[in-house]
């Protein structure tokens, strides 16, 4: 069997055009039929609007637990620095890698079954990747509790990236998706993770954090491997191949010298 994804035609009713006189009907439908008695877009805006001005934030960086960790924040502050905004970009950052970690879990899952031949992608290749979003994992960790920070606790960008990664998850572990769709959840992963570690760089930079800017960096440059080679294997999975030169190319990316 091979691992290229090769769609079939089938009872696909979805569309309008599977039923020409109901779909008629429905676009010859009476005006009072679908009246909104009152509740138009305007009304429905209004109301989302109220929501929306009346709302509480999506969350807090918390205060640091420890002494030391006070002190560490306080002193940033004093300095015209705002700490909780890197606290905060760090809790994303730690939040998308432990996802991503298990994002690569169940492609390893998939693959041990699914994976054929005709792809260069390997096990060996998505166990590399997957152990260094672990690495990152730690590294953000680290880098939460030198500030003073709880790489415990969850803040206002770690809610919203768990949030936008819920569809990726369930892509990843819904039983009927094909490796070239599971590929296709992950590159729209990696993407977001190249953009995540190229803030975080900025911010430490910003900070004048020069150990944290060189571990970012380096993560971000690992980030971007991972992004090349997923989007090939993709690529590959669907049948968009350019030649065997730059698939290997791209594949060589995992031994490329640091």
């Amino acid at each position: 069997m091979s691992t290229v994804q090769q769609e079939h035609m089938g009872m696909n009713r979805t569309g309008i055009q599977m039923s020409p006189l109901d779909s008629r009907a429905m676009q010859e439908v009476e005006p009072a039929i679908v009246s909104s008695d009152g509740v138009d877009e305007r009304a429905l805006a209004e109301l989302r609007s109220d929501y929306i001005a009346n709302a509480d934030a999506l969350g807090s960086v918390p205060l640091p637990g420890t002494l030391t960790g006070a002190v560490t924040v306080g002193v940033s502050m004093l300095k015209g620095d705002s700490p909780q905004i890197l606290l905060d970009k760090l809790g994303e950052r730690l939040a998308f890698e432990r996802t991503g970690t298990r994002l690569y879990d169940a492609l390893i899952t998939k693959c041990d079954i699914m994976l054929t031949e005709d792809m260069s992608m390997t096990i060996d290749d998505l166990e590399q990747i997957r152990a260094d979003e672990a690495r990152h994992f730690l590294m953000v960790a680290d880098a939460i509790e030198s500030l003073g920070g709880d790489p415990t606790s969850q803040t206002p960008s770690a809610d919203l990236v768990g949030v936008e990664s819920m569809g990726l998850v369930q892509v990843l572990n819904d039983p009927r998706t094909t490796i070239a769709q599971s590929l296709h959840a992950i590159v729209t992963a990696e993407l977001s993770d190249k953009a995540g570690w190229e803030t975080l760089v900025a911010l430490a930079d910003e900070h004048g954090l020069a150990e944290m800017v060189d571990s970012f960096t380096q993560a971000l440059n690992e980030e971007r491997e991972h992004l090349a080679l997923t989007q090939t294997w993709y690529e590959e999975a669907i049948g968009l191949t350019y030649g065997d030169v730059e698939i290997d190319d791209a594949a060589s990316l995992l031994q490329a010298p640091e």
